[in-house]
């Protein structure tokens, strides 16, 4: 069986996928967020932009800290209509059902 190391699960990308991107010259998460979709799952990037920083500070020799961890727009965490409405009337506003 051959050894993979994933490193986006949300989207089944790999180590030597990620490494692939980079060696073809994408040297930023977000370029590689949007030509791979890492980051863009379910977990929003929780468990693999560390490791992909990693990478492409080993790849440019920048340290991680130098290193932009990308765009992230709201919500970064789920958040059921449900308790977008409740919210809602707590306001005291109305909620319109359809």
């Amino acid at each position: 069986m051959e050894n993979i190391t994933f490193i986006c699960r949300c989207s089944d990308l790999t180590l030597q996928d990620i490494r692939d991107l980079i060696n073809k010259g994408y040297n930023t998460f977000d370029e590689l967020k949007r030509i791979s979709r890492v980051g863009m799952g379910p977990c929003q990037g929780r468990t693999c932009l560390p490791l992909v920083l990693r990478e492409l500070s080993i790849a440019t020799g920048k340290p991680i800290s130098e290193l932009c961890p990308g765009t992230f727009r709201p919500p970064i965490k789920s958040i059921k209509l449900g308790a977008i409405a409740d919210h809602t009337l707590e306001e005291g506003g109305e909620v319109n059902h359809v």
